[in-house]
């Protein structure tokens, strides 16, 4: 850091002197005054859209952001991103952009903000790929910025949820709820605006980006139709302008030390499995060595403690009614499991910010003391094994078991795999196996929300496992592995795999295996052949081509 930084360093080479006058006329006309362009220029990058609820007050929340910078002595610009809806596309081709949606909306930050010459960011989230994506965007350019979490819902009528309605499918099949009863439970369990309410990939990831120093404290633990959630945006926008001062850039809070925390509070929260490959990819971004094998490393001594759903019974807006986690972190730090030293987006360090922090009240079950933990070391286990050499990434909290053999019952795709479980396919004792979901093969690596939510909701989440190089909603539970590697697209062995073959899962060794020589393999690898792709144009087949593996985070600009 400068002790003299120019805060205007970029939207002074865009406004002034005589050869800007035609920027200046163009500024002028979005309400740029004189005094304006003498000020540092704060862009505000706004998920709003109309297409989720997740994200249908953020444009309220971007005008408070603006008001916020301009009262602090900048002047703040609203730009808009796109965001997707995976609650709506889940199961359908549509869901193949979701993952895509995150590279676009990175993009598009990096574009504008890059191109506009703005000196500072705020970036506002509110669904699960756009909230890394918005980190990816602002770290690319490493100006001064704070992302800001559009919020959680609230719960629905009776304690529901999205995934409520995902698992009603499963109980219509199964002969329990009619289809009154289904929408029953459709009419209620969304009652407003706000990320889905559990520990899904949402909430997890709002989390992980304050544990990361990325946000203001407790801008994750807050309802997204609340008071504070207004005061979070107005303060991001007048702390940016002190990141300026202090020449406080990502890449100064982003280190291999902060995603260390970052890690840590998503395996005490029991967060979603999708967390690995958003760490993977925003470590790259900004240039840190971030690996599978420090998940492996952080689990051994990292234990879950959270009773959140799905694999818990709490809400996310229940945890913020008693502090979000802020306590649960200064637990972590007290237990030497967080790096104190880290910078932050205050300006100050982990360890200063939670100095004041006051512990849970009394008598609160939601996070557990560190002598009864849900699960003593990390429900995100990554496996690997004959049928994974690269990696996989399991979510088992040990509700589940810690063990799975079983025999494979195989799917080339999603749909497939849905109407083979809610037809009675599937029976206990079977592995399904989805595959041609991956990065590339789907392309798109859609998640298998509807699938798992289908085994729950028929009574077979104790009995069966679910396996695929596709990933995992955040709101999937059961005995579910996703992100094997390599993909089936580019000829992994999760391609070669055939009915009635044995596949065991063991959670302890972190061991996934299918009992067929390594010689059998060889054989069936011979007569295989690549599919074709899918899309051979758009944004789909641009992202086929250009996607790493799920192990290196499935970014494309590697």
């Amino acid at each position: 850091m400068t002790d003299t930084p120019n805060i205007r360093k970029h939207s002074s080479e865009v406004v002034d002197g005589i050869e800007a006058a035609p920027a200046r006329a163009m500024l002028r006309a979005v309400g740029f005054s004189d005094e304006d362009f003498t000020k540092p220029q704060i862009g505000i990058a706004s998920t709003w859209a109309m297409v989720t609820p997740c994200n249908m007050h953020i444009n309220k929340l971007a005008d408070e952001a603006e008001k916020g910078a301009n009262a602090a002595g900048g002047k703040g610009v609203i730009f808009n991103t796109i965001t997707i809806s995976d609650g709506i596309a889940n199961g359908t081709e549509g869901m193949k952009y979701s993952l895509v949606s995150r590279e676009i909306i990175a993009d598009s930050i990096e574009a504008v903000a890059g191109c506009e010459g703005f000196d500072g960011i705020v970036a506002i989230g509110g669904c699960d790929k756009n909230m890394p994506a918005c980190i990816m965007g602002m770290a690319r350019l490493n100006r001064p910025s704070i992302f800001v979490y559009g919020g959680t819902i609230k719960p629905g009528a009776g304690h529901t949820d999205i995934i409520s309605v995902f698992e009603a499918v499963g109980q219509h099949a199964k002969g329990e709820l009619n289809a009154i009863q289904v929408k029953q439970i459709e009419e209620v369990a969304i009652p407003g605006p706000g990320s889905c309410g559990g520990m899904y990939t949402a909430n997890t990831m709002a989390s992980a980006i304050e544990a990361l120093g990325m946000s203001l404290p407790n801008s994750s633990a807050q309802n997204a139709v609340s008071d504070e959630k207004l005061s979070d945006c107005y303060r991001a926008g007048q702390q940016v302008l002190e990141l300026l001062k202090l020449d406080i850039k990502p890449s100064d809070i982003m280190t291999k030390k902060a995603f260390e925390n970052s890690i840590r509070v998503v395996i005490a929260l029991a967060g979603s499995t999708n967390a690995v490959l958003h760490f993977l990819a925003m470590a790259h971004t900004v240039g840190v060595d971030l690996t599978l094998e420090d998940f492996v490393r952080l689990g051994e001594t990292t234990p879950v403690l959270a009773d959140l759903r799905p694999s818990g019974k709490y809400m996310m807006s229940e945890l913020v009614a008693i502090g979000g986690i802020q306590p649960l972190m200064k637990r972590m730090l007290a237990q030497g499991l967080l790096h104190g030293d880290c910078l932050t987006v205050t300006g100050k360090t982990l360890a200063e910010n939670l100095a004041n922090v006051e512990d849970y009240p009394e008598g609160q079950d939601i996070i557990r003391p560190f002598d009864n933990p849900v699960k003593a070391d990390s429900h995100l286990i990554v496996l690997k094994g004959n049928l994974a050499p690269e990696g996989s990434v399991a979510k088992i909290t040990g509700k589940e078991g810690l063990h799975f053999k079983g025999t494979a019952r195989v799917y080339a795709g999603e749909e497939a795999a849905l109407q083979g479980i809610l037809n009675g396919e599937v029976v206990a004792g079977d592995v399904i196996v989805i595959r041609y979901e991956g990065p590339k093969g789907g392309p798109g690596m859609r998640e298998m929300l509807s699938p798992t939510s289908a085994v729950m909701g028929k009574g077979l989440g104790k009995t069966v496992a679910l396996i695929t190089d596709g990933r995992f909603s955040g709101g999937s539970h059961g005995f579910v592995v996703g992100h094997i590697t390599p993909e089936a697209f580019d000829g992994g062995a999760i391609a070669l795999i055939e009915n009635g073959d044995i596949i065991t899962i063991d959670a302890v060794s972190r061991a996934i295996s299918v009992a067929v020589s390594d010689e059998e393999l060889a054989k069936r690898r011979a007569n295989w052949t690549a599919p074709a792709p899918k899309y051979t144009r758009g944004v789909l087949s641009k992202y086929a081509k250009t996607v790493s593996s799920a192990s290196e985070g499935a970014v494309t600009d590697k």
